[in-house]
């Protein structure tokens, strides 16, 4: 048989089978060959080829190691980098042992978790020497990116000074991995009451939910228009308010704010668009910036969900986002029917109706028609009256219709050549009409 086979040849069997039965089955089967020994030529051959494989095999661990020294030494100098940036830091926060956290968070146990999201999951713990209980944030993704995100966080809460923000106790950096901790809310995050599905739990009462968007807004003033420098959220939204053992807000979650120079209005991201679905401006994702106005925006989102216990992105009827219905409501006049029927009765209707207005105001599609927040809080608490919405929601233009150089305008437009969903009828075309009109008056 050598004379018809390889030295190293495969046997089987085939045979056929029919649509829903097999027709055949092997009761036994044997096969006997005798052994040939290979000629010198093929000794020859896996003499080289185990010479090559072993070649190969020891250039490939010496690459190992040399990319394995590499990563160690861009961690060692990653470390060495944010050492050095928390040590520069004005009055550094503690610097917590990564044992101690380990310890704390019973080695981050699943039943420890509090939370998670895109920059991080957080974790309960309690310190045993000060007893105390903390919010453990461990920073998901160990690399640049995450390494800013830790930084930028760390950077901007460290110097916040706020009764409505979250307090930062601390941080770690140990064995490649960026932690904070922050002080405990006892009460979680605002969603989760807003839209609990326990029945054990009662919603949240009128009083409660007013005092909660008082406290929201009066920290959202406070970075925009009171501290050192402009601060955006940029990721405003109910999972990033907490609740303290009062049910008093807390603003948290800072891993997408950013500091602003004085000079400046707006921070862009190289990666475009950050934030979350619902909250974001229409002109965010064109522009790629965020701004105090998309801030703005974000919080008229949580005005309407908490006082409509709906998230942005409820169908409702024949309306596919919430503030869609809510001024649909209010054009006709119905616009109390918008607020949560777990409430019942037990509201105060005026001011439901002004923090409805609001809502809708700073939804607004247009940024520049906005209110500011200096005007939020003194609107929310009755100091200045509710803002004019008009009845039908404003369609979203871009480029935006403010006083503009037409040239410039017609620049952007042949580069972008684009308009929102919620564009009803603008086109280029009517740009070109203004400008003849504009010319001829």
């Amino acid at each position: 048989m050598r004379d018809h086979l390889d030295q190293e040849s495969y046997f089987g069997f085939s045979a056929s089978t029919g649509n829903k039965y097999e027709l055949n089955c092997v009761l036994r089967w044997t096969f006997t060959i005798d052994y040939f020994p290979e000629n010198q030529e093929s000794w020859r051959k896996k003499i080289v080829a185990i010479g090559v494989g072993a070649t190969a095999a020891v250039l490939a661990a010496i690459s190992a190691a040399a990319a394995h020294r590499m990563r160690r030494g861009r961690n060692a100098r990653s470390q060495s980098a944010i050492l050095g940036a928390l040590k520069s830091l004005p009055g550094t926060p503690r610097e917590f042992e990564f044992k101690d956290l380990k310890k704390a968070t019973e080695n981050f146990e699943e039943k420890k978790k509090l939370g998670s999201g895109g920059y991080g999951v957080v974790y309960k713990g309690c310190l045993a020497v000060e007893k105390m209980e903390i919010a453990v944030k461990l920073f998901s993704r160990e690399n640049i990116k995450g390494e800013d995100d830790f930084l930028a966080e760390l950077t901007i809460i460290n110097r916040l000074r706020h009764k409505h923000l979250v307090k930062l106790l601390g941080w770690c950096h140990k064995y490649g991995k960026l932690l904070l901790v922050y002080e405990y809310m006892p009460h979680g995050s605002l969603d989760q009451h807003i839209f609990s599905s326990s029945p054990e739990n009662d919603p949240l009462s009128w009083e409660l939910r007013y005092k909660i968007l008082c406290g929201v807004a009066s920290a959202l003033h406070y970075l925009h228009n009171e501290f050192e420098q402009r601060v955006v959220h940029r990721d405003l939204k109910a999972s990033s308010i907490m609740l303290d053992s009062h049910f008093n807000a807390r603003l948290g979650d800072f891993g997408l704010a950013r500091a602003l120079d004085n000079e400046k209005t707006s921070y862009a991201e190289a990666e475009g668009v950050l934030g979350t679905v619902g909250y974001v401006a229409p002109e965010c994702f064109h522009t790629g910036k965020a701004t105090r106005e998309s801030d703005v925006y974000a919080f008229g989102a949580v005005i309407l969900e908490v006082l409509c216990g709906r998230r942005p992105g409820a169908k409702i009827d024949s309306f596919n986002i919430l503030v869609d219905w809510v001024w649909y409501l209010h054009r006709d006049g119905k616009i109390r029917e918008a607020v949560d029927p777990r409430l019942r009765d037990a509201y105060v209707e005026d001011q439901a109706k002004r923090l409805l207005l609001l809502g809708l105001a700073c939804s607004h599609p247009t940024a520049s028609e906005r209110p500011r927040t200096s005007d939020v809080l003194q609107i929310i608490q009755g100091s200045i009256p509710a803002p004019n919405v008009p009845p039908f929601k404003p369609s979203f233009v871009w480029p935006s219709m403010v006083p503009f150089d037409m040239d410039s305008l017609e620049a952007d437009l042949a580069s972008t050549m684009t308009t929102s969903q919620f564009n009803s009828g603008w086109t280029p075309q009517s740009v070109s009409d203004k400008r003849n009109n504009a010319s001829s008056t």
